[in-house]
């Protein structure tokens, strides 16, 4: 704001100008009113990379927001997905808390931090700038917490801007030269990776240290799975059999594919990093993994052609929502924050997105061009209007990704069978269940 620190101001205008400072830099508790006078700075944190579809929309965002709000600047800061995973409880509830997020949605994450009070709700938020009306049900259902933290109903703690889902990436010059069509069942699929192996290549690359092991196992449980099945998995709606039909296949199955040498045995070290370079350097044919890596493959994959298809055979897979914009409940500029959300919803961010390589929820099709990219959304609007989006295996309790990640490496390791991977699996789940009384 201006400078008011003129002599020739009378005493009672003075006066005046000092109550129109106060109301304007005065805070609610909880920093929801937008701090002090003066230049603002809204500090914001993210994990993607600046050449992935969300990274450059919402460096675009950040621009449009910094031109629309004079005075204020954006202090982003990217930070990597597994550091936010293991610290944001510990930050969110001290005085480095920033004002805005990405955070990962889910009961074990957005709703554990949303049941411990660290989360502003954007219920009121949500109504008064329309996000309901712009977000499906199914996509709201990672927005929304109880009292339990778990997802589906309840009050608003995060909103989401794009989609994902999990498909298989494939190198097609390396697919045409073992003479390997597209698959569009499970068999065609384990068909096509003996072919490779035939060829002294490993057909899918791996990341046993993160995510990506974890998501392929789930893939496979999906295979046999229905909706109730995963209602009751993620939304504790029935009781889980971890030695059922559905994840002793997952788990039996993924541990054959170690053993066939579609996976190497050195991917249990491996993190996704290293899968998606694997991938993008040519070494691997295959890569299961989200459309979160959709706009790297556009503008890293260079000495080859490349497609996607969704995981053959199955109605469901591995996708929801995409991650969520928090924020926190320390956040000392929440209206700022919530601007910035908005703006990230409007359609020329959301079009934005969706050319580079994203799925956006509030896009105008019509002003996507790319062939491959409208691809991409017409596979997860296929997922969405089939009931196919599945959630993640991590997602159920807080912890659960840790435990994933340790079972996986042990059937890619080969130091416990799958049987006894499934009973650890089961351990902390039903311990959380019985924490939040089913």
């Amino acid at each position: 704001m201006s400078n008011l620190g003129r002599t020739t101001i009378s005493a009672a205008v003075a006066g005046a100008m000092a109550l129109v400072l106060a109301a304007c830099g005065s805070a609610e508790p909880g920093g929801s009113g937008g701090g002090s006078a003066g230049p603002r700075t809204l500090k914001l944190w993210h994990y993607e990379g600046a050449d992935s579809a969300m990274g450059a929309a919402w460096a675009d965002a950040i621009k449009k927001f910094e031109a629309s709000h004079p005075g204020v600047t954006v202090k982003f800061e990217e930070k990597g997905f597994e550091q936010i995973q293991k610290t944001a409880g510990m930050v969110l509830g001290s005085d480095q808390a920033p004002d805005i997020m990405e955070y990962n949605k889910g009961n074990a994450t957005a709703g554990l931090l949303s049941k411990q009070g660290l989360l502003t709700d954007l219920s009121a938020e949500a109504a008064k700038r329309g996000w309901d009306k712009l977000l499906s049900p199914s996509l709201q259902t990672t927005a929304r917490y109880d009292d339990r933290g778990i997802m589906g109903s309840g009050k608003w703690f995060g909103v989401p801007n794009y989609g994902e889902y999990v498909m298989v990436y494939y190198n097609k010059d390396a697919f045409a030269e073992q003479g390997v069509e597209v698959p569009t069942t499970l068999d065609e699929f384990t068909a096509a990776m003996d072919k490779f192996v035939k060829a002294g290549v490993t057909p899918l690359a791996m990341g046993g240290a993160e995510y990506p092991a974890q998501q392929v196992v789930y893939q496979l449980a999906l295979s046999k799975a229905q909706r109730p099945w995963v209602d009751a998995f993620q939304l504790y709606k029935a009781p889980v059999d971890f030695h059922g039909p559905e994840l002793t296949y997952g788990a039996t199955t993924f541990a054959d594919w170690v053993k066939k040498g579609y996976v190497s045995k050195d991917s249990a070290g491996l993190k996704a990093e290293d899968m998606g370079v694997g991938f993008i350097s040519g070494k691997y044919p295959i890569m299961v993994s989200g459309s979160w890596w959709y706009g790297r493959m556009t503008t890293q994959v260079k000495d080859f052609e490349w497609g996607t298809f969704l995981w053959p055979g199955n109605k469901m897979s591995a996708g929801s929502s995409g991650n969520l914009w928090v924020v926190p409940e320390r956040s000392a500029n929440k209206d700022l924050a919530y601007d910035f959300i908005d703006i990230t919803m409007g359609k020329d961010i959301q079009n934005k997105l969706g050319n580079a390589g994203g799925i956006p929820v509030a896009a105008d099709p019509a002003a996507i061009t790319d062939p491959k990219n409208k691809e991409l959304i017409e596979n997860f609007n296929k997922l969405s209007a089939q009931d196919g989006l599945a959630f993640y295996p991590d997602w159920p309790a807080p912890g659960y990704y840790d435990v994933m990640v340790a079972g996986v490496q042990e059937l890619i390791n080969g130091t416990k069978t799958p049987d006894k991977v499934l009973d650890e699996l089961a351990g902390p789940y039903q311990e959380n269940a019985a924490d939040i009384g089913n």
